[in-house]
């Protein structure tokens, strides 16, 4: 695409009139409209902290990636490398933390030393000084004190190796009154340093609710066909086991109690879909990643009744909103 086309594109969607009539929703609607109306403030802590969040999903019977252990005062510090000894891989994370803030993957070991994604070694003293640094709320909402994490790392889906760089690729899905509204995959790049967050350069792929297959791609808000650093294609990405990611995400509503919310799902090669974790005021990236607005959908689904069952609930959203894709086909030649 050239840069001409790249203006005309990022204009038309700034005009408010074009805005509109995609049924583009700013931030002012979503926290009045539907975060407002539809999520009570005492459920907050139930998907703030990630810790509840998979204490929850456990109950209610939602895989979740294996707790290894968590580490919640400064003296419990030094049994980091302890935890985590009979772990090849493992994932260390604020309880409190949002945006991807305090993450720390582990994929292997080197001897004594713990290797990163990218490659580089962390020492023990490393691990211990990233604790200690979430413990005392350096990543968390507010700084408030907070918990380390500890789990087990997720040995993502094998066809989406090329669709993502030094990094797992989630599934964000927005699910309002239990409905699947709309849908994006996230894949981390080097910009974004492994991390699956649009606004550190992760690409987000909108998807298609009825299939999981992929319409667009769009990186820093500019289109994309293709991955920046794997150079692979964006049009033959296809979710597996989409029907019961669709499941798992709509179940939240019951699980929550939640009525709008983000579910950020993975895709596991031993354990299929599981739930990483959950937003009660998600983003609204996701609507350029789509190229399409929420509103409509989100209108629709205020017009139903109460009381569908989760399976009605995904029937409903698949027929409903379905898309096709506007990704060139794999090896087409640019215009």
């Amino acid at each position: 695409m050239s840069s001409v086309s790249l203006l005309d594109w990022a204009l038309a969607w700034t005009r408010p009139g074009r805005l509109r009539a995609k049924g583009i929703i700013g931030m002012n609607r979503r926290n009045i409209r539907y975060i407002g109306r539809y999520n009570d403030r005492r459920l907050y802590p139930l998907v703030d902290d990630k810790l509840q969040t998979k204490l929850l999903a456990e109950r209610h019977g939602i895989t979740t990636p294996a707790l290894i252990g968590t580490v919640t005062t400064q003296f419990g510090v030094k049994r980091v490398a302890e935890l985590v000894a009979g772990s090849a891989g493992f994932v260390i994370k604020p309880a409190k933390g949002s945006g991807g803030k305090g993450i720390l993957v582990i994929e292997g070991r080197a001897g004594e030393a713990y290797v990163k994604p990218s490659g580089a070694l962390l020492g023990r003293e490393d691990l211990e000084r990233h604790v200690s640094n979430i413990l005392s709320g350096l990543y968390s909402l507010g700084g408030s004190p907070d918990v380390a994490v500890i789990e087990d790392l997720i040995h993502f889906e094998e066809s989406l190796t090329e669709y993502t760089y030094e990094g797992v690729p989630d599934i964000r899905v927005i699910v309002f009154r239990g409905y699947p509204v709309m849908a994006m995959m996230r894949l981390s790049t080097a910009a974004s340093d492994g991390k699956a967050n649009l606004h550190q350069g992760a690409v987000g792929v909108g998807l298609d609710i009825a299939t999981g297959t992929a319409l667009r791609g769009v990186q820093f808000d500019r289109p994309r066909a293709s991955h920046p650093d794997t150079g692979h294609e964006l049009a033959s990405l296809r979710i597996p086991e989409w029907d019961t990611l669709l499941t798992l995400a709509a179940s939240c509503y019951e699980m929550t109690g939640l009525g709008y919310l983000g579910t950020d799902m993975v895709l596991d090669r031993r354990h299929g879909p599981m739930l990483l974790e959950l937003n009660a005021r998600p983003g609204l990236a996701i609507q350029m990643a789509n190229g399409e607005g929420l509103r409509r959908r989100l209108d629709l689904i205020e017009r139903q009744p109460a009381g569908a069952s989760v399976s009605e609930r995904v029937a409903f959203a698949r027929q409903h909103f379905a898309r096709r894709s506007e990704l060139p086909e794999p090896g087409a030649v640019p215009a």
